[in-house]
């Protein structure tokens, strides 16, 4: 199974991952910089690592995520959510038009609420025990 992961990976990171992750790291560098938005440049820089390479990890909630997460979500949705995930939207769209990109098209839906919702959630490897929250 760790072949297939590692080919749908090469193929995401051709047809959509390496412009993807590109927009989380603008979308982070941008946030860093203002330095109030650090936390929101650190969830950009954690979903664009996820961008790259998707197969295979899964996303997760943070247990003890509390009300700032919600707000400093709301903040994210606004000035940057809604566009990374139209983006999500365009691309997997122009992925589903062939038979092989569908899988590729589908990763890409399922990654429309994280770049909404970034804070309070978490990346972990899909094949963990209990693909839960692990602690590191």
């Amino acid at each position: 199974m760790r072949d297939v992961k590692a080919l749908l990976n090469v193929i995401w990171l051709v047809f959509g991952g390496l412009w993807l992750a590109l927009g989380y790291a603008v979308a982070g560098i941008i946030c860093c910089l203002l330095i109030i938005t650090i936390p929101w440049g650190i969830a950009s820089f954690r979903i664009a690592g996820y961008a790259l390479w998707p197969f295979g990890r899964t996303v997760v909630d943070k247990p003890g995520a509390g009300s700032w997460s919600v707000l400093g979500n709301i903040i994210w949705i606004v000035f940057a959510g809604i566009w990374l995930a139209i983006s999500h939207v365009v691309t997997a769209v122009a992925q589903a038009v062939t038979i092989i990109g569908i899988p590729l098209a589908i990763a890409n839906l399922k990654m429309i609420p994280i770049s909404l919702l970034p804070l309070g959630k978490d990346i972990v490897p899909s094949d963990a025990r209990y693909p839960t929250y692990q602690r590191r």
